[in-house]
């Protein structure tokens, strides 16, 4: 199961992520679950990158299946919009009766 944490402050803004492990949702290159949150994961970070100026942290481990993101600032409207946008696509894979025993969302205060 796909674990994704979604770090907020204390304005309910949403200041990173933490993914971790892996769906187990189909054989490895084949796993329709792990490729749909990873596609949203690394768009969302190369949105930011691309298309706002906020200073970020990642690190990753692709055996793993672990990547972590944080904004090293508060967020802007444009990085909290593309964040959110993240958190829909993952809300609605959970909320999918065929896959939300392969994605698990929480949300943690930091």
């Amino acid at each position: 199961m796909i674990k994704t944490t979604i770090y907020k402050n204390k304005r309910n803004e949403c200041v990173g992520f933490k993914t971790f492990d892996h769906a187990g949702a189909g054989d490895s290159g084949q796993d329709i679950v792990c490729a749909a949150v990873s596609m949203l994961v690394i768009n969302t970070m190369n949105s930011i990158e691309r298309f706002t100026d906020a200073q970020t942290s990642q690190v990753s481990d692709d055996t793993k299946g672990i990547i972590e993101y944080r904004l090293l600032s508060r967020p802007t409207e444009e990085t909290e919009l593309l964040l959110n946008s993240m958190i829909l696509g993952l809300q609605s894979l959970e909320d999918d009766s065929d896959y939300t025993t392969y994605i698990d969302l929480i949300f943690e205060e930091v």
